[in-house]
């Protein structure tokens, strides 16, 4: 299960629903395995599944304006498993050749790609916990300023604590700066024509003319990087960090395009200075652009969030010997084939056990998101440019966005809604763990009786 926002975190919702099927099925043995795409909630999941502690900072938040967050550490293996746990954070090979070393020039070795992860070694950081829509309101966002100043701030502190890898999960900003707070906070210069340092935000980016790294941390070179994502998108276009998720931030469409030309530049000033080509990279639009950034200035690679999470739980391994698996979020809809959590756990689950059931629990299900076409999240019709899309949505103006393009065939067998009566969005986020439960005791009751009856 992944988490139901603002009611359950991953870890409750799995809870839940195995009280649900107990209540029903007594006999019935639960494997609990708490999920996340790469957004908000991945730091716990993998916290869960690894286990591993919370470590804690003060840092800035999107406005600049000191908060404490977390961060998480996470424990070593048993021993002899240390490859393996290399292994979950995705950092085997990657598109570049090192990190940068101080003076600008790129390390001729390449980082270490798998290393024997001793305890507090690896490190993880969730940018929503420093730079999340949670320290704005519809009267204070502003993507034009919103920095991801204090996420770099996080990974400091991480490698003040030993990190030699660290994870960076992208999701839930209020930031539309490419990632830009977090190479400043690590010691990046972003100069404008007259030599003077940017200040914070996307909008600065326009004016940006140089890069200087030679203050830069010199412990990035020697780090490994893994970005786990939840999407695709690339930096700038119609699918790109400012059309698709600007509008979520608060940015109208002409702060949208002014957002978009402002990436665009500092995609062409890190390609010239930094030589990496990011703007077109998968993932690189991910975090209001940090995906870009982050393989700008360290030498990540980019991970679906949802793969990252279910190899660190072994979920593949642990469904081979399941009959039902039960998972669900807050909604099901267009997004949901689309790399989201359910879709992801769904074909790791059946290609591990193609006779497995998989079934979706959701706050609500959107109509239509049984087998009906439709292009994907992502990767709309984009022949009207960056102007046809400024909803934040990934689909054109004028679109059914409820439509899933074919839930089911991403090995979803059946998806249910769990609200049970007509009621206010804050009873249903409040009655979320009894709805779940109850829902997932039906389930379970549902399908004993066809095993029952096949006997």
């Amino acid at each position: 299960m992944d988490s139901f926002k603002g009611s359950l975190d991953a870890v409750a919702a799995c809870h839940a629903v195995a009280r649900g099927v107990m209540s029903a099925c007594p006999s019935a043995r639960c494997d609990i395995a708490p999920m996340a795409d790469g957004g908000e909630g991945t730091l716990d999941a993998l916290l869960a599944s690894v286990g591993g502690r919370h470590r804690s900072a003060m840092v800035h938040d999107p406005l600049m304006r000191p908060v404490r967050a977390e961060y998480g550490l996470l424990d070593a293996p048993a021993d002899g498993d240390a490859q393996n746990f290399g292994d979950i954070q995705g950092i085997e090979g990657g598109p570049h050749d090192g990190g940068l070393r101080a003076g600008g020039a790129h390390s001729g070795d390449h980082a270490p790609r798998a290393m024997a992860a001793e305890s507090g070694r690896v490190a993880v950081v969730e940018m929503a916990r420093a730079s999340g829509l949670q320290y704005v309101d519809e009267h204070t966002r502003d993507p034009l300023r919103a920095s991801t100043f204090g996420t770099g701030e996080l990974i400091r502190h991480a490698l003040d604590d030993g990190a030699h890898t660290i994870i960076v999960t992208l999701g839930g900003s209020a930031t539309n700066d490419g990632g830009a707070g977090i190479a400043q906070a690590l010691g990046a210069r972003l100069l404008d024509a007259n030599g003077r340092d940017l200040e914070p935000g996307g909008a600065a980016l326009a004016r940006l003319d140089h890069i200087d790294i030679a203050r830069m941390d010199p412990r990035l070179a020697h780090t490994v990087f893994c970005i786990a994502a939840d999407v695709t998108n690339s930096l700038t276009g119609p699918t790109g960090a400012s059309a698709v998720f600007g509008p979520q931030k608060g940015a109208t469409p002409v702060m949208v395009r002014q957002l978009d030309d402002a990436l665009g530049r500092f995609a062409q000033v890190i390609e010239r200075d930094l030589g990496r080509s990011v703007a077109a990279v998968a993932g690189a639009g991910a975090g209001g652009g940090t995906g870009a950034g982050l393989l700008a200035f360290t030498n990540a690679t980019v991970e679906p969030g949802i793969q990252l999470v279910a190899t660190a739980s072994r979920l593949a391994d642990r469904a081979r010997t399941a009959d039902v698996c039960i998972t669900g979020e807050g909604r099901i809809d267009g997004q949901t084939a689309y790399g989201k959590t359910l879709s992801g756990v769904a074909q790791i689950v059946k290609q591990a056990n193609p006779r497995i059931v998989v079934v979706a629990l959701a706050g609500a299900v959107a109509r239509g998101v049984a087998a009906v076409p439709q292009t994907a999240v992502g990767s709309p019709d984009t022949a009207g440019g960056i102007d046809s899309l400024v909803t934040g949505t990934g689909v054109p103006d004028g679109a059914d966005r409820s439509v899933s393009a074919d839930l089911y065939a991403c090995g979803i067998d059946a998806a249910f809604p769990i609200i049970r009566e007509p009621q206010s969005l804050a009873d249903a986020c409040r009655e979320t763990a009894d709805n779940l439960a109850a829902t997932a005791a039906n389930v379970a009751r549902l399908l004993a009786a066809v095993a029952d009856a096949d006997r």
